[in-house]
């Protein structure tokens, strides 16, 4: 009974899905859901709201919450002040884009925790990250700040709601004043290129200085960019970074994976987040450079990553959670962390020694935390350098260290582990789907397409409705939050992997119907391209359209890229003109700085190339069929879309890809049909033709591609 009564009080988060918002349910703080009911209480009680935003795995969003809103005294001057509201930034990200313009618009700056005051119609009037309890540092502090705000309100309210409405206006202002321009041609993608090697890092590898994020996106623009113009620095680029980033910190030596990001140039000092989709675009990025190089290493790579998320991100039922937290123990990084002594104690002195050479292990500390060169393990010497060093054969030194590695692996899971957001998000398990379907294909790897078969049947059963609609969030038994742009063309894409990695016509099917429903809920039939959020959804200060990418490819990148796939697999050339309009409506936007919108430019690239629409008639247990298809993929051929017309599938493939209904076998024997740009080849029957006719001279950029599909549409 003791404990029932010093059990804290909860607040109105109690009854929420959200690892987040649960996390601070038990505040002081009166924390509100998003809606109507908390609006309505700000409005009866004239008070402004204090919006805070964040996610379950970040640092400083903890960071805030055990200062501040753990603190009674914060909880009771917040409460008299404001009616707070907690939002999940990846549960509702529609809001979070939205009031994180106006932060950038308001300091200049932007991150997480986001803090913004709102007026009870939800206008913001003041914006910040995180801010401490107390003033320091040249940062003001809550203390310092809430009263500030409470007298304005109270004195001056008529001017902060002019200030607000003024915001609003000027945030709407810059959204529709984006100029459409018109269709993009090659210039830009080389624009593209050429500002991408000016922000190269040339001595550590990646973009530009500390914090250093991996834009594994942005590397397979440029293997596809060197696929394309036969560039060598761009694969250069793309590979260095690739290798830069396996050896470094960020990426977790011991039990795989990509960590966020690092705080250092030199990407040895990880923020040790994992998200979801940070490990899909690595494994999508080392695949294309696996199929662009052959060089085993990225495969390796790749299968690296993989094993982490199907061993620690993947649901009992075969769906992706969200994310790992940095902190455990209430230490940033404290599970991933090693001294010489933890390592000598599990593998004795003489591996011991090898080990920590290899990974730049230093010996004990007062501090638990992360320290460079001391407890970070990090790829310091290679293996080559250790067998001269050790006097050993290469080849025993990586069997030394993987043996090491597995010991400390088991170790390891020992020790408490940072918590999982276990929430199943539609948008990045669609990621996740695209990069499993790609590598399974590429690596003729099944668990891989089974894998990505099984987490695509989770969210078409159990994350859309009976009227066709997708929902974001999914957790705990619930589905909720309607789809938003980034869902839908997130999993048309995957659906455009999945099926030349199966060739199940019903992807094809499914991938069509989401498009078009994609299409009525978010495209701008004005002035092209697609809305965030739904035609007929909630009601937001503002209905943002966007291109730019952030840690992900916008959802305008990933609905243009799939609409041209989906085109060439299907034949529609509505998709084409959708895909075109979209691309003009941002080409003005997006050549302010091009290398910041590289999704942007993969789409108009996939626009501009000169790929094959291939179309294999036969059936897929005939050894002929088999040997037209591992023709193709015998080359690395990004843009080219593959159908395979068999028994099996020729009612579905003739629902939805009606232009290869005439394209049969060949007297009985298979045959693959080839069509690029404006023109097709006459059919072929033998492997050699094909092997030739596939590796003949590139057809070089010309004319705009998209006229031509036009034209031929």
């Amino acid at each position: 009974m003791e404990g029932e009564k010093n059990r804290p009080k909860p607040n109105h988060l109690i009854g929420e899905k959200s690892p987040y918002l649960l996390q601070h349910a038990y505040n002081p703080v009166d924390w509100h859901p998003w809606g109507e009911e908390a609006f309505e209480l700000a409005r009866r009680e004239n008070k402004p709201i204090f919006l805070s935003i964040g996610y379950s795995t970040c640092h400083w969003c903890h960071v805030m919450a055990e200062e501040s809103f753990e603190d009674p005294e914060v909880a009771a001057l917040l409460n008299e002040t404001f009616v707070p509201i907690k939002v999940d930034r990846e549960e509702r990200p529609d809001i979070d884009a939205v009031y994180m313009e106006a932060c950038l618009s308001l300091t200049g700056t932007g991150g997480w925790p986001l803090n913004v005051i709102l007026t009870p119609e939800r206008l913001p009037f003041y914006a910040a990250t995180y801010i401490p309890k107390e003033s320091r540092f040249g940062m003001t502090g809550l203390f310092e700040l809430v009263p500030r705000i409470q007298k304005l309100w109270a004195d001056q309210r008529k001017d902060v709601v002019a200030s607000a409405d003024e915001i609003r206006e000027r945030l709407i202002r810059a959204q529709t004043g984006r100029k459409t321009g018109t269709e993009p041609g090659i210039d830009l993608i080389h624009r593209t290129y050429r500002e991408l090697i000016r922000r190269y890092d040339q001595n550590n590898a990646g973009f530009d200085n500390a914090p250093k994020f991996p834009a594994p996106h942005t590397l397979q623009f440029l293997i596809r960019y060197w696929s394309e113009t036969g560039e060598e620095k761009a694969l250069d680029m793309a590979e260095e970074t690739l290798r830069a980033i396996r050896r470094g910190g960020i990426f977790d030596q011991i039990g795989y994976g990509i960590h966020r990001y690092t705080t250092d140039a030199e990407w040895v000092v990880p923020h040790f987040e994992k998200m979801l989709y940070d490990q899909a675009f690595l494994a999508l990025a080392c695949t294309e450079a696996y199929e662009a190089t052959r060089e085993p290493f990225y495969r390796e790579v790749a299968d690296e990553v993989f094993e982490y998320v199907l061993r620690d991100l993947q649901s009992p039922d075969g769906a992706f959670y969200t994310a790992e937290d940095a902190d455990s123990e209430g230490v940033e990084g404290k599970f991933y962390l090693w001294t010489a002594e933890d390592v000598e104690a599990l593998l004795g002195p003489a591996d011991t020694d090898l080990f920590v050479r290899a990974y730049g292990i230093g010996h004990s500390l007062k501090s638990e935390g992360p320290v460079p060169g001391v407890n970070i393990l990090h790829q310091r010497v290679p293996v080559a350098d250790l067998a001269e060093e050790f006097a050993m054969r290469e080849e025993e030194v990586r069997t030394k260290l993987e043996d090491a590695r597995k010991i400390l692996l088991s170790a390891r899971s020992h020790r408490p582990r940072p918590s999982v957001d276990d929430k199943v998000l539609l948008d990045w398990n669609a990621f996740m789907i695209a990069a499993l379907a790609r590598a399974g294909a590429v690596f003729d790897e099944e668990r891989y397409i089974e894998a990505a078969e099984t987490a695509t049947g989770f969210l078409i059963g159990r994350m859309r409705d009976e009227d066709g609609k997708l929902f974001h969030r999914y957790r705990d038994g619930e589905t909720a939050v309607p789809g938003m742009l980034n869902d839908y063309a997130a999993l048309v894409w995957a659906l455009t992997e999945l099926y030349p990695a199966t060739f199940d016509g019903t992807y094809l099917r499914e991938a069509r119907l989401l498009a078009d429903r994609m299409i009525d809920l978010f495209w701008d039939e004005a002035e092209g391209g697609f809305f965030t959020s739904p035609r007929g959804g909630e009601a937001l200060i503002l209905r943002r359209k966007e291109a730019y990418d952030g840690a992900v490819p916008s959802g305008n990148s990933l609905a243009l890229t799939a609409l041209l796939t989906l085109y060439r697999l299907t034949g529609s050339t509505r998709y084409a003109q959708i895909a075109s309009s979209g691309l003009g409506a941002f080409s003005t936007m997006a050549s302010e700085r091009p290398s910041s919108y590289a999704g942007y430019m993969d789409a108009l690239l996939s626009a501009l190339s000169h790929s094959y629409e291939v179309v294999v008639a036969g059936e897929r247990d005939d050894k002929r069929t088999t040997q037209f298809l591992d023709v193709l993929k015998g080359y690395y051929l990004p843009y080219t879309s593959v159908v395979l017309r068999d028994r099996q599938n020729e009612t579905v493939l003739n629902e939805v890809a009606p232009h290869t209904r005439e394209m049969d076998l060949d007297r009985g024997k298979p045959v693959t049909y080839l069509c690029r740009g404006p023109a097709c080849e006459q059919p072929v029957t033998d492997t050699s033709t094909l092997r030739e006719v596939i590796a003949g001279e590139r057809v070089p950029w010309g004319k705009d591609y998209m006229e031509q599909i036009m034209k031929r549409g």
